[in-house]
């Protein structure tokens, strides 16, 4: 596994609150949350953190080893995938229910696993419901913790004892604006992340199949274009053609995560789609991914060679308009098999990662702000009326600004994206999010 933050996969049987107690670690709503056991069927990702420790979350569905309903087999298959990319496991039991079965052969899995295991008795919402949890020691595990998600009962306990099981290393650094541009290929199965890689190296580094999920772990690789070197993370990497052949939302579920893996370590994002199928929503979901984590971002539009002219105007419309969050992430037509195209992806690399790293001087920016704020100061909020009082660059990679002001909570989300955009209309910031922060001005 490539360095970045630590992963951690919520595994358990249906209808146990696996979905409810990622929310609650997620600090957020976002698994759907329902009493029908099934409803959970794909992984759900977000990042967290507990005692100044970051990890990724990860929302199974729900486990029933014995069950042989087929969508509940492809679920069991996305568990076990899950389990074994996951740094760490949250087991959830329910503490009402007391041991299972289904448990016992769950608990038996992640042991052979080898990971290490947070064993959590949810739904423990009352001293009486904590006690019955004690049932669940009868599966020979070493410590059970109850909690209730859905009212943050004892979760501070839980988080105390993931982050101990958490291994102990260090994000990998993002770089400086001189060293060679990191890049990441990722993208939906079949896309051709890797033709579009081989066709870089100028040699057949990665292994390519017509099937998708050919190819599962990331891979580093240096190509060299105008004496200009470049570092290539392509999502997939090489593994034995007899591995291929599994279930396609498994292979789906499995792009997600190494996206996220390989997102973490490189400045640069490539997300890689078919021109003919189009942008999916599992493509918008991978480039809201880097956007999150605040990397800079390309679209290539592979496949070009199949379609006409029109045909590929029309999916580049398409494009646009599915990826509207991002609307300043520039849009490359490709081939990886004819090559046509590269040298505008190449550009774009190379403006995206150079607004990724660039850094305006307050002179600068406080004489525009000044400006700014003479045709739009901030609204009234509550009766608050905001003021700004100067703004510096704190960081790149991504830009990031912070705005000292007299009421921080005051500053509207509408112009706070106002700001945003007139910072991209003056500066540029082609292809990669930016970051302001508004913070209170000490009185003296």
């Amino acid at each position: 596994m490539s360095a970045g933050s630590p992963v951690v996969a919520i595994v358990g049987r249906p209808n146990v609150g696996k979905s409810t107690l990622f929310n609650r670690l997620a600090r957020a709503r976002i698994a759907i949350v329902h009493d029908e056991p099934g409803v959970t069927r794909d992984r759900k990702y977000a990042s967290a953190s507990a005692f100044g420790k970051a990890y990724t979350i990860v929302d199974t569905g729900g486990l029933d080893p014995d069950d042989d309903d087929p969508m509940k087999i492809g679920i069991a298959a996305q568990v076990r995938t899950a389990i074994d990319e996951a740094d760490a496991i949250v087991f959830v039991m329910d503490a009402t229910a007391g041991a299972t079965d289904a448990d016992r052969v769950v608990v038996d899995m992640l042991r052979r696993s080898g990971k290490p295991v947070v064993y959590a008795a949810n739904k423990a919402d009352s001293p009486s419901s904590a006690a019955e949890a004690l049932d669940l020691y009868r599966l020979g595990i070493d410590e059970v913790h109850p909690v209730s998600a859905l009212h943050g009962r004892a979760m501070g306990e839980l988080e105390s004892a993931l982050v101990r099981a958490l291994p102990d290393r260090e994000p990998e650094p993002i770089g400086e604006s001189g060293s060679p541009p990191r890049i990441a290929l990722v993208g939906r199965p079949n896309a051709g992340k890797s033709s579009l890689l081989n066709r870089v190296l100028g040699e057949e580094r990665a292994l390519v199949d017509a099937r998708p999920g050919t190819t599962r772990d990331a891979i580093d690789a240096v190509a060299e274009r105008d004496g200009k070197p470049y570092v290539f993370i392509d999502t997939a990497g090489i593994r034995r053609k007899g591995k291929v052949a599994r279930d396609t939302s498994e292979v789906e579920s499995m792009s997600v995560l190494s996206a996220v893996r390989s997102i973490e370590r490189c400045q640069v994002v490539v997300l890689v789609c078919d021109t003919q199928e189009g942008v999916a929503e599992q493509d918008a979901k991978i480039l809201g991914l880097a956007e999150e984590r605040g990397r800079a971002m390309v679209v290539a539009l592979n496949k070009t060679d199949l379609l006409g002219r029109d045909a590929i105007k029309k999916a580049e419309e398409s494009a646009r308009e599915k990826l509207a969050f991002v609307p300043y992430v520039p849009i490359v037509r490709a081939s990886a098999k004819t090559g046509r195209g590269l040298g505008d992806l190449f550009e774009a690399i190379d403006r995206v990662h150079g607004a990724f790293f660039q850094r305006v001087g307050t002179g600068e920016l406080n004489r525009f702000f000044e400006q700014v704020l003479e045709v739009r100061p901030p609204p009234t909020v509550g009766g608050r009326a905001p003021r700004l009082y100067h703004v510096t660059q704190a960081s790149v990679a991504p830009p990031t600004f912070v705005a000292m002001t007299n009421a921080p909570d005051a500053i509207h989300f509408s112009y706070r994206r106002f700001v945003v955009n007139q910072l991209r209309g003056q500066f540029g910031f082609e292809g990669t999010p930016v970051r302001v922060h508004y913070k209170a001005r000490r009185r003296r």
